[in-house]
Parts: C-alpha cells; structure tokens; sequence
C-alpha cells in the first residue's frame, strides 16, 4: 500500500520560500500570484495491508518525524 503525506505550514507562519517564489513569479510576468505556500509531499511504500492500521501508522510517523506539529499541518492519503 502506498501513502502520501502532505504537509504545509500552518496559517500564520511565515513562509519565506513560499515568498521568493511569489515574488520570482512576478518577475517573470505572472502577476496575478497574491500569495504563495509551498510545502512538500512525502511518497511511503507500507507493507501494511489493512487500511486502519496504514493510516494509524502513518499518523504516527508525522507526529514523530514528518512534520513539525508545532508550525505545520499534514494530510495522509492512502493510495
């Protein structure tokens, strides 16, 4: 079973890639960009079979490892 964990920051925090990647934007021409936020998508290849058991594994390596609780958020995807 494949997971996907996204993870972004949280509303509030600044994002200071997510900014020079606006601000490149408008350099280019693409004017239109208000606001950027970039975050970074996480590819699992799980052993796991049953779903329940996938998803609560997973939860818990973000809590532990993949994301920092603290200023960003993440969404687990089973595929």
């Amino acid at each position: 079973m494949k997971a996907r964990v996204h993870v972004m920051l949280k509303t509030g925090v600044l994002d200071p890639q997510g900014e020079a990647v606006r601000h490149a934007l408008g350099a280019l021409g693409f004017d239109g960009v208000e606001a950027v936020r970039q975050g970074k998508v996480i590819e699992l290849d799980l052993a796991e079979t049953d779903r329940a058991k996938a998803e609560t594994a997973v939860k818990a390596m973000c809590e532990k490892l993949l994301a920092n609780t603290v200023i960003e958020r993440y969404e687990v995807e089973l595929v």
